[in-house]
Formats: structure tokens, C-alpha cells, sequence
């Protein structure tokens, strides 16, 4: 398939898994809405006053479960989680750019 990703009709990058990846989405920052549901114990504020979810000190957002790479609160995660499509453009993109910045290091 000379490099070019499979896409879909609805714009998914087809070979992207969660299975290959290190979680790079659980790493973003993820404002916490009035609206979800989330248990306010995995709750932080940032510098503006924003309530996100909270990152351990991996860098990982910390409702991940870390024996098996998955959430633990998958039925109460944020609505940007839920919003989140793998393969999406946006997952892609950040895939690359974690890639980029891990993988081969500035020397």
C-alpha cells in the first residue's frame, strides 16, 4: 500500500488502532464539562481557573487504567473523550506529533 492510509467514507484512517498505540489521546489536555459526569476525585484546575481532567506524573491522564491500557471510567469519561474518533484526522495528527517528539529525540 505504498504508505498512503486506508480511508473511509467518513474520513477515518482505517489502519489506526488503539491497540498500537501508547495512549497518546490520554495524554492531551481534556476540559471537564459542567454536564459530565465525571468523578470529581480525577479533577484538576489549570493555570486558567479550567477544570481538566488530572495527569499523573507519567503524563497520562490518571482514569487510565494502567494493567490494562484502557479507562476506568469509560461510562462516566468526558464528552471530548467520547467525541474523540480513532483514526480521526485530529488522532492522526496527534500520533505523529507524539511520534515526532519521542521517537526520535532532538540530538
Amino acid at each position: 500500500m505504498s504508505g498512503i492510509p486506508l480511508r473511509l467514507h467518513n474520513g477515518i484512517d482505517a489502519s489506526v488502532s488503539c491497540s498500537r498505540c501508547d495512549a497518546v489521546c490520554c495524554r492531551l489536555t481534556v476540559v471537564v464539562m459542567p454536564e459530565d459526569q465525571v468523578p470529581r476525585h480525577l479533577v484538576d484546575r489549570n493555570e486558567h481557573g479550567v477544570e481538566v481532567m488530572a495527569h499523573g506524573e507519567d503524563g497520562w491522564c490518571v482514569a487510565i487504567d494502567p494493567l490494562r491500557m484502557c479507562c476506568s471510567i469509560y461510562d462516566q469519561r468526558p464528552g471530548i473523550c467520547r467525541k474523540f474518533a480513532m483514526g480521526s484526522e485530529y488522532c492522526v495528527d496527534e500520533r505523529r506529533i507524539y511520534r515526532n517528539r519521542y521517537d526520535h529525540p532532538p540530538t
